[in-house]
């Protein structure tokens, strides 16, 4: 039986999730709220593939609240992270629920099985949104209910957070990132804030490859590099029919990526997180094969006469604004691509 603030509380463990929207790659965003006693005293979410889930780090902050004691080690160490939490007195979180919006995973992988962890923390109440898809990562609830865990679910929807890991298990999963003024320019200019471009280079590292158009490298001369997080950099793909690149820009010059030019896109028939970075081209392009768009809106107006001439239809999916950024992150789904071919 839903309770009152059951949607409040997972509409929070949801946008916690979406503000690390693939870039849990290749694992799903999940968030996690923890009550104690009724009230509210962590809101988590994954945030990155190989880390402590989101269920881990929301027992964390909520043992730093309800203690008033501070962890002394990396709490994204899932190994760590978990005996420390096995650790504790039997019963510390009896008066605890906890608000997830995924089925806890029952295996074991690169982390510890979320599922075993809070069947032996004594946990008084487990909320679901939703199954996990993957059979072979189901099963968790049956492992909660013998442990005598109490089990249930919302109706608050949170298929978006694990629409991008479904398509994924199958095809690549393709996004379109730009980035527009107000108005709806595109040129002139970097238009995104510090903080936006760093979100962009965390999606280049975790994305499978880069795919860009051929008269974008022509005439921007990009690098697209990871240089603001300092990490490794995509591989590229250029989509061109003609192999016409000035070997000398930057983009050809950095180590430990491989860069690709074709016009064939059978790649994106592999598994797999593709970002798309273009023009107007590009996107007219790539019409069928996008699945969405996030556009980085900033709060400006431009005279640059470039954009997007394109009729298209698209359907909401979300926003997200960080505290430190002063754009605005809009997550679009390509209407016409999904209700065609999309099979999830």
């Amino acid at each position: 039986m839903e309770l009152k603030f059951d949607n409040l509380y997972m509409e929070l463990a949801y946008k916690e999730a979406f503000k690390y929207m693939l870039l849990t790659y290749p694992n799903p965003s999940v968030g996690a709220v923890v009550l104690y006693n009724g009230t509210i005293v962590a809101i988590e979410a994954h945030k990155r593939a190989g880390t402590s889930h989101a269920e881990v780090l929301a027992l964390l902050s909520a043992y730093e609240t309800i203690s008033g004691k501070s962890i002394e080690f990396n709490r994204f160490n899932a190994d760590k992270a978990h005996e420390f939490l096995l650790s504790l007195p039997k019963g510390f979180f009896s008066n605890c629920s906890i608000y997830v919006t995924l089925e806890p995973c029952s295996h074991t992988g690169k982390t510890p099985s979320c599922a075993s962890l809070l069947s032996k923390l004594n946990i008084n109440e487990v909320i679901i949104s939703q199954k996990d898809p993957i059979k072979s990562h189901s099963g968790g609830i049956d492992i909660l209910k013998k442990s005598n865990i109490k089990v249930r679910y919302t109706k608050y929807d949170t298929s978006a957070l694990i629409e991008p890991f479904k398509i994924w298990q199958e095809r690549a999963f393709v996004v379109f990132k730009l980035a527009q003024s107000i108005n709806g320019v595109i040129g002139g200019g970097y238009l995104s804030s510090k903080e936006s471009l760093i979100h962009t280079h965390k999606l280049r590292e975790v994305c499978t490859t880069l795919l860009i158009g051929g008269n974008t490298v022509r005439v921007d001369r990009p690098t697209l590099d990871c240089r603001f997080i300092k990490k490794s950099p995509p591989d590229i793909f250029i989509y061109s029919k003609k192999d016409n690149f000035d070997r000398d820009i930057a983009l050809f010059g950095i180590e430990n990526r491989e860069v690709k030019i074709g016009g064939n896109l059978d790649f994106l028939n592999r598994p797999g997180l593709i970002l798309v970075e273009g023009g107007e081209g590009m996107m007219n392009a790539l019409k069928d094969r996008i699945d969405w768009l996030l556009i980085y809106q900033t709060p400006k107006i431009k005279s640059n006469s470039q954009s997007y001439y394109l009729d298209w239809d698209l359907e909401y999916i979300d926003n997200i604004k960080f505290k430190d950024n002063i754009d605005i992150l809009l997550w679009y789904r390509n209407k016409e691509y999904n209700l065609k071919s999309k099979k999830i």
